[in-house]
């Protein structure tokens, strides 16, 4: 049998065709294999909420990804699939999300009889620190950070339309402004009552200290610092949040299987492997080159 040009040509055409299914494949199996490995480990339900940048394909414009509707009815699901005297393991990686969703995940957590865990590998801001307090225990990376849950209106912060309106004359104020106020005390009425309640949480155990709960409520829900605050682990534990440091090498490997989307050049680059040590250069005895002294 004779190949051209053109017949090899179409195979090649063919196989980089089947490419990028066969990789997402793949890449589903050990994603599937991780989580079941993590699991017998654990022997817990683990829950990933991971949401990177994605890109659209053709035009390649970048959407954030938040919590939505859709991923509390994926992890409600997954909770009532849990028997209760299963442990549920939460890998958080998010920036936050929809109130409402966010809730909903929250309060099935605090429902559920056996113990809760939530990993934080990089960040679990907003929404997600709202999730980690519904956790028995919040594992962290020394580096990780959460951030606080007080309620934004739009593109303002509830605590700065309040603010607004606190210092400036009635008179000088219109009604739109006034009605946000309003219901900007209404939100962070709201978001601080649920708070508390996740704080007060018993099952299976107290995790939260009674007399840490108002100065936590305090310090996340009023607006004291930006939305996007870095809240340290130190800081964290500072405030009585059961914080654990320090992850096990599975919830990386398991954060490698989920990377960014690729567009362009990448713009962090480094080999993949532990740093060794590498003996030093001998230092040149006597006086020094000119090309040293001029350095």
């Amino acid at each position: 049998m004779n190949f051209n040009f053109f017949d090899i040509f179409w195979v090649i055409l063919l196989l980089a065709s089947f490419q990028p299914m066969w990789q997402r494949r793949r890449l589903e199996f050990q994603r599937v294999q991780a989580l079941r490995e993590f699991e017998r480990g654990r022997e817990s339900r683990v829950i990933l909420l991971i949401h990177r940048q994605e890109s659209i394909s053709l035009l390649g414009i970048p959407l954030s990804r938040y919590i939505t509707i859709e991923d509390s009815e994926q992890v409600l699901r997954a909770i009532r699939l849990t028997p209760p005297d299963v442990p549920i393991d939460l890998i958080l990686h998010t920036p936050g999300g929809l109130v409402l969703a966010t809730e909903q995940i929250a309060r099935a957590l605090i429902r559920h009889p056996a113990k809760v865990s939530v990993f934080v590998a990089h960040y679990a801001m907003s929404g997600g620190t709202m999730l980690a307090m519904a956790a028995d225990e919040i594992l962290m990376d020394a580096n990780a950070v959460l951030g606080p849950v007080d309620p934004q209106l739009g593109n303002f912060p509830a605590a700065s339309i309040i603010k607004v309106v606190e210092d400036k004359p009635i008179s000088e104020i219109d009604d739109q402004t006034l009605i946000m106020a309003d219901l900007s005390r209404k939100a962070i009425q709201q978001v601080q009552r649920f708070v508390r309640t996740l704080l007060k949480d018993e099952v299976p155990r107290r995790k939260i200290a009674p007399e840490n709960i108002e100065k936590i409520v305090d310090a996340l829900t009023t607006g004291k610092v930006t939305h996007d605050y870095p809240i340290t682990v130190e800081e964290a534990s500072e405030l009585g949040l059961p914080i654990t440091v320090g992850l096990p090498i599975s919830i990386y490997n398991l954060m490698e299987l989920y990377p960014q989307p690729q567009g362009g050049r990448p713009s962090v680059q480094y080999i993949p492997m532990p740093y060794e040590r590498r003996p030093g250069l001998p230092q040149p005895k006597g006086r020094p080159l000119p090309e040293q002294a001029q350095l």
